[in-house]
């Protein structure tokens, strides 16, 4: 008789997949935003950011750092500089205004930080370009003994 643990076992690679790839997707939006004006642009109004401002990094770390979670590569790194832009991005923009992450808005903001910071130390997974290239190297290591 199989338990429900075990039927959920065999969905663990597509959640831990999910997981990486989807709040990634959407913090890419957020970057698309600041940098090229979609999506609403920057403040709603289809403009952009200062690249060299605070909102230009953020921009930056957003799109191009968020995509490297998406594909899977450099993901730990990548991870631990998003969960690092979550938690400023908190605190600068949003415990100013209250206490309470309900009352200043920063519930995003704080999720995002603490996933990214899971995806961080869980790494990428084995659907990821990581996976790709640590079993590459795996491989040769394993050929260059003679094994």
């Amino acid at each position: 008789m199989r338990t429900a643990t075990t039927l959920l076992d065999r969905y663990r690679v597509v959640a831990g997949t999910l997981l990486r790839v989807v709040p990634a997707l959407l913090l890419m939006q957020h970057g698309a935003q600041k940098l090229f004006g979609v999506l609403g642009g920057a403040g709603g109004s289809g403009g952009t950011v200062p690249l060299g401002s605070l909102l230009g990094l953020g921009g930056v770390l957003e799109f191009f750092v968020a995509a490297l979670v998406v594909l899977g590569l450099f993901t730990r790194p990548a991870a631990f500089l998003l969960a690092g832009e979550m938690a400023v991005a908190y605190f600068i923009g949003h415990a100013p205004k209250g206490f309470w992450p309900i009352q200043n808005g920063g519930e995003p903001a704080i999720l995002n930080c603490f996933v990214f910071f899971f995806i961080a130390a869980a790494g990428a997974g084995p659907v990821s370009a990581d996976a790709l290239v640590f079993r590459e190297r795996r491989a040769r290591r394993h050929d260059d003994l003679g094994a």
